[in-house]
């Protein structure tokens, strides 16, 4: 899998022309692996990932926010946990942005997601995000009512102040050592149908299952126009979007996973050098150890 050129293909450098009907959900970027090669290929990249992760901690600079966004059953769960498997918890924390609570409902939108940001040396998960307010809050506009926004500040220019607010929060993190990546896992909706019957039909899969992912199938034309809008208003060099197929598991995993590890390598994390003084005493240390008996 030649990484760089494919994450190309799926990364949003024009966004002012992005279209998302462009995009196939069943691509696979010319790669056509059974489960095995599939696995061979992901189990590269977790190793990868982790001697990143040691480097990123270690250097202490830098942070990784990963977002992921996509529809019910586009396979943001699967990401993460065979993404990450390889990665120490210690330096990876994952949130799942549910329904605002009222302490979040009485704070500005991007608060719950400020408050969540990785600290240095961390890979920060954001299952679900700050997006939310410009997909599901826009789907569902009567959302806006719980938020408890003065009645002036809800107009028909809300939606684009809130993608100017976000991209000026993205650029922010950005200038202050936060790398971010997005994700949208794109599904085709007989994909989605596929997946919605086998959480029915097997026995393992049916607590996944919940009435409101039938419901939001209802509106998947009005969720595509929102996800394409969000897109071209808020991918940015600092902060880019990756459509990624996901009607393959599969290479969806190898596409974040990818994206994540050219990220961190263009970082050029180094672990911490000892030198002078501090080496000196290392070497009084080492010596003191070898001399002890066995």
């Amino acid at each position: 899998m030649k990484a760089a050129k494919t994450l190309r293909r799926y990364r949003i450098d024009d966004p002012g022309r992005f279209r998302l009907a462009a995009f196939d959900c069943a691509d696979t970027g010319g790669l056509d692996l059974d489960t095995d090669g599939a696995d061979a290929i992901l189990a590269e990249d977790t190793a990868r990932l982790a001697e990143l992760q040691e480097r990123l901690y270690a250097h202490d600079r830098w942070a990784l926010l990963v977002v992921l966004q996509g529809m019910d059953t586009a396979g943001k769960d699967g990401v993460i946990k065979h993404v990450m498997s390889g990665v120490n918890p210690q330096g990876c924390e994952v949130h799942a942005f549910k329904a605002p609570s009222e302490d979040e409902l009485d704070h500005d939108f991007l608060w719950r997601a400020a408050v969540r940001l990785p600290a240095r040396g961390d890979i920060g998960i954001f299952n679900r995000s700050h997006y939310e307010e410009v997909l599901v809050v826009r789907v569902h506009p009567e959302m806006l009512a719980r938020q408890k926004l003065p009645p002036k500040l809800v107009g028909n220019d809300v939606w684009k102040h809130r993608f100017k607010e976000i991209r000026a929060f993205e650029r922010h993190l950005a200038r202050n050592g936060v790398a971010v990546l997005k994700f949208f896992l794109h599904v085709s909706k007989e994909e989605q149908r596929r997946r919605l019957l086998a959480r029915l039909d097997e026995p393992a899969k049916r607590w996944k299952f919940s009435m409101g992912d039938i419901a939001e199938r209802g509106l998947w034309d009005k969720y595509m126009a929102a996800y394409e809008d969000m897109i071209r208003n808020t991918g940015r060099t600092q902060a880019p979007w990756y459509v990624v197929p996901a009607d393959h598991k599969w290479f969806a995993r190898l596409v974040v996973a990818r994206a994540m590890i050219e990220a961190l390598e263009g970082l050029d994390l180094e672990f911490p050098k000892v030198d002078g003084a501090a080496r000196k005493e290392m070497q009084k240390v080492r010596s003191a150890l070898l001399a002890e008996k066995p």
